[in-house]
């Protein structure tokens, strides 16, 4: 197929279907602590708009979950069918961590997930709350155990090998791996910031078509609160983050900048703009500002940064896909900061739902949140490469023995049945989005 290999092959499997899948749990984490916030304020305030919001985004949580299970079982089938030799190496350390999620979170998830979409006239206010709760703190778990997963793929630590296979000698040290921490807050922030976005976008639609009820209101200016916290946070959980892998993961970071070489202790520019070059080894058509590639990454002014040519061209990431798939993360991350900020303004001058230039701002920024995270992940993925885990197993030793027809076949597949079965899911969802929420002028205040 178009002369790739089978590794070629796994990997785009690999990463279309994670593509798909990572999109659904990250709305799944923001959506189930919106709705314990909401249900909060409706048990606080007895103000009916807020139940309104919950039934009306319960829906919306419902349909994600669902097709977040879908999707995240082909993920685990992939590492028995396509990555064999990986799961024989690291098996006894993935597999353990996904049976914690499996275990814990989802089971959390699913044991009070009836309760909180069909207990209202079943169960008392407080066990109700209690079952979203409870769903909200299963997604942040789940997100943990994948998260110390993924990490660990990363930052490998409390293992020792024997007759080639990754053996566990310290959990607690498996589990809270160097990168470990920024990757989690990194992640959920992450799903927050889109959740927000999504939220604001959908109320942006309806005040823009006149459907300017109180709820509607409601949910844009929560959404906008939202934003304005958790962006600016967010750049700073990045910046703590880009520290962790410049100490872990040089050539990640060398990539990402489109660094070659360093000039020598005189400080090192960051190249805004420009495309690298992996045959050539250089950054063609760099728009770079001096010495501010050390003021970020190393905090001085003349601090060296690891260059690309100081590693040898079979272990150095990909350069062209990262440099890019960073900025477009960082871009999109500037850009909430400032939408938020705007938001603040029009908030102080009374005008948030009326500004029409802001709302259609709004609603084309939705997506933004989900392509940042998408962009993130491709910028932690494919920067780690050539490793499946960083300095002890290769990709091209992880993937199990399929001709390239084969994968050819099942790619072609998963495309087919992705598009058909999560592309209705997804117009589904956004035709539920489009209805609003309904307002239950006939439904009493208490339960």
């Amino acid at each position: 197929m178009f002369e790739l290999t089978a590794l070629d092959l796994a990997r785009t499997q690999f990463g279309f279907t994670i593509a798909f899948h990572i999109v659904f749990p990250a709305i799944t984490i923001g959506l189930a602590s919106y709705l314990a916030v909401l249900e909060a304020c409706w048990l606080r305030t007895q103000r009916q708009l807020y139940r309104d919001l919950y039934q009306f985004w319960v829906k919306a949580f419902a349909l994600n979950f669902g097709m977040g299970v879908v999707s995240g079982l082909v993920m685990a089938y992939q590492f028995g069918t396509n990555w064999s030799p990986f799961s024989e190496f690291a098996g006894s350390i993935i597999g353990p961590l996904l049976a914690y999620e499996v275990l814990t979170a989802f089971f959390l998830e699913a044991g009070f997930l009836g309760v909180m979409l069909f207990g209202w006239k079943r169960v008392g206010p407080s066990l109700h709350f209690l079952a979203t709760v409870m769903v909200a703190l299963g997604t942040l778990i789940s997100a943990t155990w994948i998260l110390a997963s993924g990490s660990w793929m990363q930052t490998p630590q409390g293992y020792r090998i024997v007759a080639g296979r990754a053996i566990p000698t310290d959990w607690l040290q498996v589990i809270f791996n160097p990168s470990f921490p920024y990757r989690l807050a990194h992640m959920c922030v992450a799903a927050f910031l889109a959740t927000a976005l999504m939220v604001g976008a959908s109320a942006a639609w309806h005040l823009l078509r006149g459907n300017d009820q109180p709820a509607i209101r409601k949910m844009l200016s929560m959404s906008l609160w939202m934003l304005v916290l958790v962006a600016p946070l967010q750049l700073l959980i990045g910046d703590l983050h880009g520290l962790n892998t410049l100490e872990h993961q040089p050539a990640k970071i060398a990539a990402i900048e489109g660094h070659w070489e360093n000039s020598g202790g005189s400080g090192e520019p960051l190249i805004l703009f420009g495309l690298p070059d992996m045959a050539r080894e250089e950054t063609r058509f760099a728009v770079a500002i001096p010495h501010l590639g050390s003021l970020i990454l190393t905090h001085s002014w003349n601090g060296p940064l690891p260059a690309l040519k100081e590693f040898a061209p079979q272990d150095r990431p990909n350069s062209t896909v990262v440099f890019w798939s960073f900025r477009v993360m960082v871009g999109l991350g500037f850009m909430m900061i400032a939408l938020g900020l705007w938001s603040v303004w029009l908030r102080w001058r009374g005008t948030l739902g009326h500004c029409r230039p802001f709302l259609h701002l709004l609603l084309w920024m939705g997506p933004s949140g989900l392509v940042a995270l998408i962009a993130g992940w491709l910028t932690t993925e494919i920067g780690r490469q050539p490793w499946a885990i960083y300095g002890l197993l290769r990709t091209a030793d992880a993937v199990s023995a399929h001709g390239a027809l084969q994968m050819s076949f099942t790619l072609l597949l998963f495309v087919l049945v992705y598009v058909l079965v999560f592309g209705m899911g997804i117009v589904y969802l956004l035709r539920l989005i489009r209805t609003g929420p309904v307002p239950l002028s006939t439904a009493p205040e208490h339960p």
